[in-house]
């Protein structure tokens, strides 16, 4: 695991390779935010900004999604995966921010994460992008990335990993290191060819020096 001070200069130095990492997927509202990562899940941001071009200019508020048969729907986001499910999710999720939150998104994670389709990493995706509130989201890079380094367990959770990155990181971090770290997994330290070699980190990546060793074997 590593200590503190290491953790401090990894963050550093991901920091210095994506001083400009930020949300990939496109929104103009916390509504249309919601809509688009609830859509992501087991998919690209680049394909969910394919299909909100036009599903955003077609559909403006819950109302909108509501006022079509759900065959419409789907039939508007089949190209992304699991779209039944997500297109039933949705016209769920606008029929309770009409009912019981006056057509507005909450702010509020625990509020959030009621709502259809919309679990922890959602919820903390939209109120730290929409809101401006410190939180981590952790998908699958921020899962890699910090599990590779040692900064978490092997073994941790989501929720653990979640926790542990909060614990060591100060708050008024949060936010951007979520995107550095989503950045640093999706174009560096990728899960199938991570960049080991021109990594500035492999000196105290476990994962790294692991991988140069066996690939030093096999080059013999």
């Amino acid at each position: 695991m590593l200590k503190n001070t290491e953790i401090r200069y990894c963050l550093d130095q991901i920091g210095e390779m994506f001083p400009e990492a930020h949300c990939e997927l496109n929104h103009t509202n916390p509504f249309e935010l919601i809509i688009a990562v609830s859509l992501s899940a087991q998919c690209t941001d680049k394909l969910v900004n394919k299909v909100t071009k036009d599903l955003f200019q077609k559909y403006k508020t819950p109302e909108d999604y509501l006022q079509v048969s759900i065959e419409e729907l789907q039939s508007d986001i089949r190209s992304i995966g699991l779209y039944r499910n997500k297109a039933k999710n949705i016209q769920s999720l606008c029929r309770m921010v009409l009912d019981e939150y006056d057509g507005e998104i909450p702010m509020d994670r625990d509020e959030l994460t009621k709502l259809p389709g919309v679990g922890r990493k959602t919820a903390n995706v939209v109120v730290s992008v929409a809101f401006n509130i410190p939180a981590i989201a952790v998908d699958t890079h921020v899962e890699r990335v910090s599990k590779r380094l040692g900064i978490c367990r092997w073994k941790d959770s989501v929720l653990e990993v979640e926790k542990t990155l909060m614990r060591k990181i100060p708050a008024e971090e949060w936010s951007v290191t979520h995107h550095r770290l989503i950045f640093f997994g999706r174009y560096h330290c990728k899960a199938q060819n991570p960049q080991c070699p021109s990594c500035p980190l492999l000196e105290l990546c476990r994962e790294g020096k692991k991988r140069m060793k066996a690939k030093a074997v096999i080059n013999g």
